[in-house]
């Protein structure tokens, strides 16, 4: 993208700004200068990170520009760090409120710290030990989090409503199921909307409903959950948070460690305060139905509307949720049930994968008659040039034959040129394969290159693929295109 040297010198002002803000901040806690400063991943809010870091201390600086968000983190934060409980300390801002610096807590998240657990859907000890924690914690923060709060800074409003509710509840008819182009009527949506409010409202307790309670807004710190990200939180019902973080559409809790840890939920609530377990169940029924609704109204606006993939790539997650979740009773709602129904069986939902595997194309190719096309549309990946290793095609006696006759692997691999640099291009590939997995990428493509697409790119993208094939298991789809052959090395289980 082009960018003006208008614009630049604007980009670099706003950039000094915050850096001199952040590090004043931090000068005056700490009564030293930051070593560094380091901008950490944006969290898809208005907020920017950063990471300033002392000789003894490191800690967190926030540029964030809706003041009034940044109010209701920092009231809030402060008044959860005076009932005890786990959050990050504000130890200091700006007059306006605009830049504040807090405790560094790491860079583990709970997300993060269980993902092996999230990608097969079976969980081992130590993840499900951080589950129960965190599961343990929730109450307190509900709970004695509200104790002494003042609701009004809370942003964009001080508790949960009616309003809120039908907000979301259109959220999701407008930006997801209009969107999947299924015929409805709207009025007796629309009653059955509106019997959801009036059940949901029966809950109104004088807790705290931290609103978006989910894996990635815990981090873990020596062992031990802190809770993040709570700006958006509310005077609300306890409900809302439990069906929020069970029931996250990529969690992939089975129904055992769902009970387990609702229960262990239940457990640390009576501690605080009374709670008929049978009403606690059957009213969080509810709470999860309007949770998974709202978070297709988001995905759906996030996706369809905003072409995140990120957010298309969840829809099904929540799809299967709200599959299961028909099966519960909600004979109050007939018509939002059928509507449902009707829209999980709808054809771009109905056989959908969950977890599609990686499929990695691997190809050999002549430079003179150009890169391979890549028709997944992700870009082409890597392309390897293997002009630079000797060539056997100079000599008369290869010239007939390919990477793949055994004299040819023979000289290729005694020179051994090629397998420096195949070591190389494995390192770079693996990284990359093992990523795409973790983040359930299905399209990867690599390809190598040489002056005819006959003896060292052949070579190599033999190697590559099988060595893809038994290191990783995954399928690899072979093409040698100047030769005209193809192979398919299938995933090992």
């Amino acid at each position: 993208m082009f960018v003006s040297l208008q614009q630049f010198i604007i980009i670099y002002t706003i950039q000094l700004q915050i850096m001199t803000e952040l590090e004043t901040l931090f000068q005056q806690y700490t009564h030293e200068k930051p070593l560094s400063i380091t901008e950490l991943s944006a969290s898809g809010s208005n907020r920017r990170y950063f990471r300033l870091a002392g000789e003894n201390i490191s800690l967190i600086g926030v540029e964030g520009t809706s003041v009034d968000e940044n109010l209701a983190f920092i009231e809030i934060a402060n008044n959860f760090y005076k009932q005890g409980l786990p959050v990050p300390r504000v130890l200091s801002r700006t007059p306006d409120n605009r830049f504040y610096i807090q405790d560094d807590l790491g860079d583990t998240l709970l997300f993060d710290a269980v993902a092996e657990g999230r990608k097969t859907g079976v969980f081992c000890e130590p993840e499900k030990e951080l589950l129960r924690k965190t599961m343990r914690k929730l109450p307190a923060v509900q709970v004695l989090g509200a104790q002494g709060l003042d609701f009004s800074v809370c942003y964009p409003q001080p508790e949960f409503n009616e309003r809120s509710i039908l907000w979301d509840l259109n959220y999701f008819k407008y930006c997801f199921l209009k969107a999947t182009g299924l015929d409805f009527q709207e009025n007796l949506l629309e009653d059955d909307f509106s019997k959801l409010s009036e059940i949901l409202m029966h809950s109104r307790t004088n807790t705290f409903m931290y609103r978006d309670f989910q894996s990635r807004n815990v981090m873990i710190k020596d062992g031990e959950p802190y809770f993040i990200d709570f700006q958006g939180g509310r005077r609300g019902p306890i409900y809302y948070d439990v069906a929020s973080f069970l029931w996250q559409a990529k969690a992939q809790y089975n129904a055992e460690l769902r009970e387990d840890l609702l229960q262990i939920y239940m457990d640390a609530l009576k501690r605080l305060m009374p709670v008929d377990e049978v009403e606690f169940r059957e009213q969080l029924k509810h709470f999860v139905l309007f949770r998974t609704l709202q978070v297709l109204g988001a995905y759906g606006f996030r996706g369809y509307f905003e072409k995140k993939p990120h957010f298309l790539q969840s829809i099904p997650f929540a799809i299967e949720n709200l599959r299961a979740l028909l099966h519960d009773n909600h004979s109050q709602y007939p018509y939002l049930l059928k509507v449902l129904k009707e829209m999980t069986e709808l054809e771009q939902f109905r056989e959908v994968e969950i977890r599609k595997p990686l499929v990695v194309k691997v190809y050999s190719f002549s430079y003179k008659k150009g890169i391979p096309q890549d028709n997944s549309g992700n870009g082409g990946g890597f392309v390897f040039d293997c002009r630079a290793v000797n060539n056997p095609g100079k000599y008369e006696r290869y010239q007939s034959l390919t990477g793949l006759d055994e004299s040819v692997i023979q000289f290729l691999e005694e020179d051994g040129e090629i397998l420096t640099f195949l070591e190389h291009t494995y390192h770079l590939v693996d990284a990359s394969v093992k990523r795409y997995i973790d983040r359930g990428f299905t399209n990867l493509m690599v390809s190598f290159g040489c002056t005819g697409g006959q003896h060292r790119s052949v070579y190599s993208a033999q190697k590559m693929a099988v060595h893809l094939n038994e290191k990783f298991g995954i399928e690899v789809k072979l093409i040698h295109r100047e030769q005209n052959k193809e192979e398919i090395f299938n995933p090992k289980k």
